[in-house]
């Protein structure tokens, strides 16, 4: 086999993007979790790194356009309650887990990791918990 067989592309491991309509299902069910999370909208806005009036504003259903990184993060805060759904049974330990003290962030609870703004404070959380229910 010659070197040149083995090269690649990385184009070719390059994930498809997400679709508008993806990003629109993405965000609905985002808005629903927020409210069963019982944040705030000055939280929830974090999350989303949005101003919180354009964040009301969609959340009204005046949806604008997402951007790569909204739609990052949207897929990070859906991860996040994918694998907390996988690790608890009980819904409502699913919902609260958000808020609780983990001693795995240094007793803070994930939700004041995940407001630390950056998309890598979200996949900070996100990894943990798929760390925890044993990756994909």
């Amino acid at each position: 086999m010659t070197l040149h067989a083995l090269q690649t592309k990385a184009v070719q491991f390059a994930p498809d993007p997400i679709t508008d309509e993806e990003g629109g299902a993405m965000l609905r069910a985002s808005l629903n979790l927020f409210a069963r999370w019982k944040i705030t909208d000055e939280e929830a806005a974090t999350l989303l790194d949005l101003p919180v009036r354009t964040y009301r504003r969609w959340k009204a259903g005046q949806a604008g356009r997402l951007d790569r990184d909204t739609k990052a993060r949207l897929s990070n805060i859906l991860g996040i309650h994918k694998a907390l759904r996988i690790l608890f049974s009980d819904p409502q330990r699913v919902y609260d887990w958000i808020k609780a003290p983990n001693e795995a962030f240094q007793g803070a609870p994930a939700l004041s990791v995940m407001l630390g703004g950056e998309l890598t404070d979200l996949m900070r959380v996100r990894r943990y918990l798929d760390a925890e229910r044993g990756g994909w």
